[in-house]
């Protein structure tokens, strides 16, 4: 089963239980797969998500659905949990839900000679395709879009003195 393939089915499954598919990652070897789910409730931010309960909840569901799934050895083993207040955003739905919020963007190369790293607010998303962009504000005030092709892996910041 392809990596698109089995995260497609697995975020079907995940929804059904109403839940949201935050990541999926594929560690281990083909004879013994590991499967890192992090699962969130739909549409809800940091301090609100998901409890040890509901992630057995989906781990018992998923479990179900995987024993029986063509292409997955029978000796996986299944990580379900929260994505954490540091929760990683992948989808251009998730940038539009978190504006505000301060965020790191780590970058496939330097960006207008800041470095490979970014911190700032995220102040909302434009375009469409290749053209995708997200705007930041940085820490010293300057505001920047950043091609969304660029990023290589977003996430929220914790911040004990402000809301995220």
């Amino acid at each position: 089963m392809s990596e698109d393939s089995l995260e497609g089915d697995l975020e079907a499954q995940i929804e059904s239980l109403g839940y949201e598919l935050v990541e999926l990652e594929r560690v281990g070897t083909k004879a013994r797969p590991i499967l890192r789910i992090r699962v969130d409730r739909a549409g809800t931010t940091p301090g609100d998500g998901v409890t040890v309960e509901e992630c057995g909840k989906v781990s018992r569901a998923l479990e179900a659905y995987l024993d029986v799934a063509e292409g997955i050895s029978e000796k996986y083993l299944l990580e379900v949990s929260s994505p954490g207040v540091e929760r990683p955003i992948r989808r251009r739905a998730e940038f539009e839900r978190f504006v505000g919020w301060p965020v790191a963007v780590k970058l496939h190369r330097s960006y207008e000679n800041r470095g490979k790293r970014l911190e700032g607010d995220l102040c909302g998303v434009s375009g469409e395709g290749s053209e995708e962009t997200i705007r930041l504000k940085l820490d010293d005030g300057t505001e920047i879009d950043v091609p969304r092709a660029e990023i290589a892996r977003a996430n929220l910041v914790f911040r004990w003195d402000k809301k995220g």
